[in-house]
């Protein structure tokens, strides 16, 4: 690593962002701290349910601000905190309540990833001379001379794999773009702290989105709404069966999601999911476990990445949540073109709009887009 080459690193407060940092100092490069400043962890505490006091946990806590100073201090590197919280609030966090408030189930990891934590950052880093950044994430980044293209591919420790949240990144960014944990596993991260003598080698993961406290969305959507001095939007409507048989009334589509069973305000002699939401009606559909089965789904918005484009049928894995496991189905261009059209060799359950879909050919991510 030449020492005349200057990285922004994108320090989180986390052992995995202080790792690569601590690597990448190591190595002899030039290198830059910068944290995002994205969310008041205060702004709406107390409030309908909110605790007074944010949880430990969360990431991109005043707390991880402090840490990733400390970890900068102990390299001896520069440290910047970048203030993003009206972008955040404009790209992630209104329309993650739009989506909700439509009867989608939006992931504003992803949103954020596309956003800032690589667009923003990579603007900022470049205002304070850095050509490169580099993160924490579980993924790996090369260049294949043959294809031209710049290919992401999933890490060597597969359940830290990060690249479902990362489908919408660029050629642009990937180009400029440093996964330093790419190759290693998690025990091998937390060992690498501990022999470069960082004091949160032992740091517990995040493991709540940062503007969700305690992961009730229904507390923050109606704390955040009152807080912008706009009301809940009147969605209440029928619970159907499948074949349109009303079974009852809820108070408003955006406390569901498909695949949910409890809370549906509904008695059964069987367990009951929700099947659909339609926003036009403000029906909400509910049926048996098997019902939540499908062949098909279809994405916009797509992003390619080891391709230019799709022009014929593919095969490839889908993936549909986090922790799904990719299935196998054929890819197909859709009727639009940032479109495509998947079917699976075999249903999955729980295909849910405003979800991510990305595609994987072997260990590299094809591209990805959002559920319709």
């Amino acid at each position: 690593m030449s020492e005349q080459q200057t990285i922004a690193v994108a320090m989180s407060g986390g052992v995995d962002s202080s790792t690569a940092a601590a690597m990448l100092a190591r190595e002899g490069a030039s290198i830059v701290g910068l944290t995002l400043q994205l969310w008041d962890q205060t702004r709406l505490a107390g409030k309908h349910g909110i605790p007074d006091a944010p949880k430990a946990g969360r990431c991109c806590s005043l707390d991880d601000v402090y840490d990733a100073r400390r970890v900068a201090r102990q390299l001896g590197i520069p440290y910047y905190v970048v203030n993003q919280e009206a972008r955040f609030e404009q790209d992630v966090v209104r329309p993650f309540v739009s989506e909700y408030l439509a009867g989608r189930t939006p992931i504003p990891c992803s949103l954020c990833n596309n956003h800032l934590k690589f667009d923003q950052l990579l603007q900022t880093a470049r205002s304070i001379g850095a050509e490169r950044i580099a993160t924490g994430h579980y993924a790996i980044n090369e260049y294949d001379p043959q294809r031209g293209r710049w290919i992401l591919k999933r890490p060597a420790d597969l359940a830290k794999d990060q690249t479902y949240f990362l489908f919408g990144l660029t050629q642009e960014q990937l180009a400029h773009t440093l996964f330093p944990l790419g190759r290693l596993t998690k025990p091998e991260v937390r060992e690498e702290a501990r022999r470069q003598g960082l004091a949160l080698a032992e740091k517990p993961d995040s493991q709540e989105i940062c503007f969700i406290p305690g992961g009730d969305y229904k507390q923050f959507l109606t704390a955040y709404l009152e807080e912008q001095g706009e009301t809940m939007p009147e969605t209440a409507g029928e619970l159907v069966a499948a074949d349109g048989a009303v079974l009852g009334r809820h108070e408003g589509i955006s406390n569901f999601t498909v695949g949910q069973r409890k809370g549906l305000g509904v008695s059964s002699p069987t367990p009951l999911y929700v099947l659909q939401i339609d926003p036009a009606s403000h029906r909400v559909t509910v049926g048996a476990d098997a019902e939540l089965a499908t062949t098909t789904l279809r994405a916009n918005q797509v992003n390619w990445i080891s391709i230019a484009g799709l022009k014929s049928p593919m095969r490839v894995k889908v993936k549909i949540r986090h922790r799904h496991e990719p299935a196998w189905a054929t890819l197909e261009p859709g009727p639009l073109p940032d479109e495509a059209l998947a079917t699976f060799d075999e249903p999955q359950r729980a295909v849910t709009p405003g979800q991510s879909a990305v595609f994987y050919d072997g260990d590299e991510v094809v591209g990805g887009g959002w559920i319709v």
